[in-house]
């Protein structure tokens, strides 16, 4: 007899275990992205479990009253084509009724997504560079970024409030954050995090692209490499930037949203914050 299918909420150490899955699939995640995700959303985890075994998992954060993200949507390879990643997505859904939902999908599961309600927003493309190989940093006059100082650029470019996940990733172990300020307001603000396979430096976010660049070459400096940047397409300034720093495409998502898709400023967005959590 079959047993029968549970979904409920991972644990926190439950989530450790969805992102170990994660890099067994080649995602690279943060060194603290359990604790850090977590911290953000304690219920965004949810799992399909037959008995006691972990069949799938999902992330389904709720960002702000209005808005949740779409993540590690992962089945264990042993399980694949039963049904139970299928039935997790219907179950963990519903935790976001009413909000409208993004996600980051590999280029080649766009049609399942756009069945489900899913509408093609725009690329976002992994970029990967050595960071010996970067031109050294100058002195910005940057400073270590805090809360109440990046909040309102963040909210500005993300199209909505976002408190409880900024948060948590600002207080992020081992991370590296900078800001820029321009009298009292915040001109630009990043973050460094290490990861299973080098440094991902996510978000990014700055007023000109010359901001951008003295940020990212900041944090890249002294980061063990490869460096990555996930660069929204739209923004031909900062796929001009990767470019000239040498950086490599090494991998594409599709950014989808079901209901009405936030208003994004794109133009001021030169790396995402994460594909996993938006």
């Amino acid at each position: 007899m079959a047993a029968t299918r549970v979904f409920r909420t991972l644990s926190a150490e439950e989530v450790a275990l969805a992102v170990d899955w994660a890099a067994a699939e080649g995602w690279n995640p943060g060194l603290h992205d359990a604790q850090t995700f977590h911290a953000a959303d304690p219920g965004a985890f949810v799992g399909c479990f037959l008995g006691d075994e972990l069949a799938a998992v999902i992330s389904v954060a709720r960002q702000s009253a209005g808005f949740g993200f779409l993540g590690f949507y992962i089945c264990h390879p042993d399980l694949r084509g039963q049904g139970h990643g299928l039935g997790l997505w219907q179950a963990a859904l519903q935790r976001l009724d009413g909000a409208t939902v993004g996600l980051d999908g590999v280029v080649d599961q766009q049609e399942n997504y756009r069945a489900s309600g899913f509408v093609y927003a725009h690329a976002n493309t992994r970029f990967a560079v050595d960071p010996a190989r970067l031109p050294q940093a100058g002195d910005l006059g940057a400073v270590p970024a805090r809360m109440d100082a990046v909040h309102g650029l963040d909210a500005e470019v993300a199209g909505f409030s976002r408190i409880s996940y900024l948060r948590a990733w600002l207080a992020q172990p081992d991370a590296r954050s900078l800001m820029l300020m321009d009298g009292a307001r915040c001109a630009g603000w990043g973050v460094a995090r290490p990861c299973r396979e080098g440094t991902k430096i996510g978000p990014l976010v700055a007023e000109s692209a010359e901001q951008a660049e003295a940020l990212f070459l900041s944090l890249a400096k002294g980061a063990a490499g490869p460096v990555f940047l996930d660069v929204p397409m739209p923004n031909a300034a900062a796929v001009v930037m990767a470019e000239r720093f040498g950086m490599e495409a090494v991998f594409e998502t599709a950014r989808m949203y079901r209901g009405r898709a936030p208003q994004e400023d794109l133009a001021r967005l030169y790396g995402v914050m994460s594909f996993e959590f938006g």
